[in-house]
């Protein structure tokens, strides 16, 4: 659909009331499962080894990022490690690097990551605007930033960059401009104060140990480092507003809900109110969650935020956000409005209902068919292996949701989608990116203690989109926070370039913009976050753009074919 039927129907997207009597939608594209014949070989070592230990619960991240500047997204996928006095194994994430031709290479040992730790998050910027992404990868303990050294591979520089001694339980992480500087800072979450040390015992039916929920431990503060351009970042937790002991966080995302052009901070907490933090012009943050309704359910209640993500589903300008739950919870999806005032219509939308038996963490809103319209993808999975044992209508591993947008509801078409997608898995992270340039974005999912599995986009419907590769002058290189609106055949929508989001994991930074059957974007506007703003116009389906601030258009590739 496009044209102004699309605008109608994103008007009507969260609408209270939408008619449920909906036949089952028919996606218009397969997620085919390529893990194997891509040469992706992982498998996520938790270091469990029946003593139940809190981080086993996690899982591993991953992401999308282009690391050695060939214009192919590569892939980096997180990994933990034995517990010592019980090693069994040597594990270390992996970096997949693209071959251009449906394949990857294991490139982990040459470009430096061949390193253990207890990894958990992979945020991917360019923090030292070099032109090159960097990764910081959040631990249990010390969590590590690596540089890139456009030499294909990494250097290890988290004391150089000052960020050695901050150990904690540091889970998602993301990079944000937050005082528009042109430099890109850092905001890593943390989940509770936790060592094996001070493990307890808990269980289901007061003999065998199972995993703890968040409330046996206490809560960690988030932290903000600001970067100093020296290549060091300085810790301004306390002196930013953000400093708080209470929070047991997991996801974070970027949103500008007040439309203000600074960039807000969402936390999502595990049984502990979630987050928002309001951006006072880069010289501090307000907490405003309650105010704002986002720190509980309708009911009052703190659930237990997992993932996390942020989009403009109508082009409004107003931010809807989705948080996964756990189980009896149902999702959040809180939609926003002028007054800043965010309402959970996740009932009325029809994922509230399919969700509330599901275990959720990363999530995203994305395109597959290139409609227009931003599906939502969410990835589920329980803690505990033995949670059949005390809850028999509870499974371990649970299948996916993909709900697509039908413009009044949400309806799941997760079947439709391939055997293998659908099927159950204890899932954790995912993270979006076109693997293959043609154009359509593909699905990259992880698993606790267990493979990851790369999805192609096989697309069926007769739907075009553009991409758009954004390079920051003034504004950070990575043009994280520029903020894209285009009209297409009648329909308009807006696009943002951010890091973090979904849980432990980073979706690749250039935009996909779904044009329905319109042969091409009629008009185009970047607003970049230096505050420089420029239009461009027509922009022709199937080709990727690379736009520098300042400069314009400096390159148009058409697409690759469609497998």
């Amino acid at each position: 659909m496009h044209g102004r039927n699309l605008i109608a129907a994103g008007a009507l997207l969260l609408a209270a009331g939408a008619s449920s009597a909906q036949p089952p939608p028919q996606p218009g594209f397969r997620l085919t499962d390529v893990t194997q014949a891509a040469g992706i070989a992982f498998r996520h070592n938790s270091g469990a080894y029946g003593k139940k230990y809190l981080p086993e619960t996690l899982g591993p991240g991953a992401a999308f990022l282009d690391y050695d500047g060939d214009g192919w997204q590569d892939i980096l996928l997180v990994n933990s490690m034995d517990w010592a006095g019980h090693k069994r194994r040597r594990s270390t994430p992996k970096l997949y690097r693209n071959r251009q031709d449906g394949t990857f290479e294991d490139v982990t040992r040459a470009a430096g990551l061949d390193v253990e730790m207890y990894g958990l998050g992979v945020a991917a910027g360019d923090f030292n605007n070099d032109g090159r992404p960097d990764l910081f990868l959040s631990c249990l303990g010390q969590s590590h930033l690596f540089q890139n050294t456009g030499k294909g591979g990494f250097t290890d520089v988290t004391a150089k960059s000052r960020l050695a001694g901050h150990e904690g339980f540091s889970t998602s992480a993301m990079w944000l401009d937050y005082d528009r500087d042109g430099r890109l800072d850092l905001f890593v979450t943390n989940y509770v104060r936790w060592t094996r040390a001070g493990d307890i015992f808990c269980s289901f039916d007061g003999k065998v140990k199972a995993y703890c929920t968040p409330e046996a431990y206490r809560g960690a503060t988030c932290w903000l480092f600001r970067n100093r351009g020296d290549g060091a970042f300085e810790d301004v937790t306390a002196k930013a507003g953000i400093l708080d002991t209470t929070c047991k966080s997991l996801g974070v995302a970027m949103v500008d809900f007040d439309n203000d052009g600074w960039p807000d901070i969402f936390v999502a907490n595990d049984t502990q109110p979630n987050k928002l933090y309001r951006n006072q012009r880069g010289a501090s943050f307000a907490e405003v969650a309650v105010k704002s309704g986002l720190a509980f359910s309708e009911d009052g209640r703190a659930r237990a935020g997992m993932g996390v993500d942020v989009a403009d589903l109508d082009g409004s300008g107003l931010p809807t956000i989705i948080v996964t739950n756990f189980d009896n919870e149902m999702m959040g999806l809180y939609r926003g409005s002028k007054g800043g005032v965010f309402l959970d219509r996740a009932p009325q939308s029809g994922i509230g209902q399919a969700t509330r038996r599901s275990l959720g963490f990363g999530c995203f809103f994305f395109a597959p068919d290139l409609d227009g319209r931003l599906d939502l993808l969410i990835v589920n999975g329980h803690i505990d292996d033995s949670i059949s044992r005390a809850r028999p209508d509870v499974t371990y591993a649970q299948p996916p949701h993909l709900f697509m947008n039908t413009g009044g509801r949400f309806l799941d078409a997760t079947a439709a989608l391939g055997a293998s997608f659908a099927a159950p898995k204890v899932a954790r992270g995912a993270a979006y990116g076109d693997i293959d340039n043609d154009g359509d974005l593909d699905v990259l999912v992880t698993t606790n203690n267990g493979p990851a599995y790369l999805y192609r986009n096989d697309l069926a419907a007769p739907h075009r989109s553009l991409r758009l590769k954004l390079t920051g002058a003034k504004s950070n290189r990575d043009a994280i926070g520029a903020v894209v609106k285009y009209e297409a055949g009648g329909a308009h929508g807006a696009r943002t370039v951010r890091s973090g989001s979904s849980f432990l994991s980073q979706s690749e930074l250039p935009v996909t913009l779904g044009l329905g059957t319109a042969a091409a974007a009629d008009r185009v506007v970047v607003a970049w976050p230096s505050g420089y703003t420029a239009a461009y116009q027509p922009l022709k389906a199937g080709t990727s753009y690379e736009i520098v601030e300042g400069r314009g258009i400096v390159s148009a590739v058409p697409y690759r074919p469609a497998h």
